[in-house]
């Protein structure tokens, strides 16, 4: 995790608001697969094509077709896809139920935190 605010928290493994963690990508690949009907771990594997399409009504193939023909990916967001973990941050406080709201890192902000994890690894 990032943004600790004393080497205390850091060492109980203490989450606070704004703290940058790591998570599971799995739960955000269903949802875009099926919000978007695209897949994104089978663009990248290329060979390997599965045959286990489930039958969708010509309204819901509208839907996702019309969604996504605008939609872009985020290059370093689709690597961090295919290696199954995503960036993200804290936005609520997390208290005694340890449940907390975030929101996935993308963009600049991305970038910024990706920079500093290489050089915390160098070091």
């Amino acid at each position: 995790s990032s943004r600790p605010t004393s080497n205390e928290l850091v060492r109980t493994k203490t989450l606070t608001k704004n703290t940058v963690v790591q998570i599971d990508a799995h739960p955000f690949l269903q949802w875009y697969s099926k919000h978007y009907g695209i897949d994104l771990h089978k663009k990248k594997k290329g060979g390997k094509e599965e045959d286990t399409e489930e039958k969708k009504s010509f309204k819901v193939l509208g839907k996702q077709q019309a969604r996504a023909a605008g939609q872009k990916i985020d290059p370093t967001l689709d690597d961090q896809f295919q290696t199954g973990r995503l960036l993200a941050c804290i936005a609520s406080r997390p208290g005694q139920s340890g449940r907390c709201d975030g929101y996935v890192l993308e963009g600049e902000e991305l970038a910024f935190y990706k920079k500093k994890l290489e050089k915390k690894k160098k070091n």
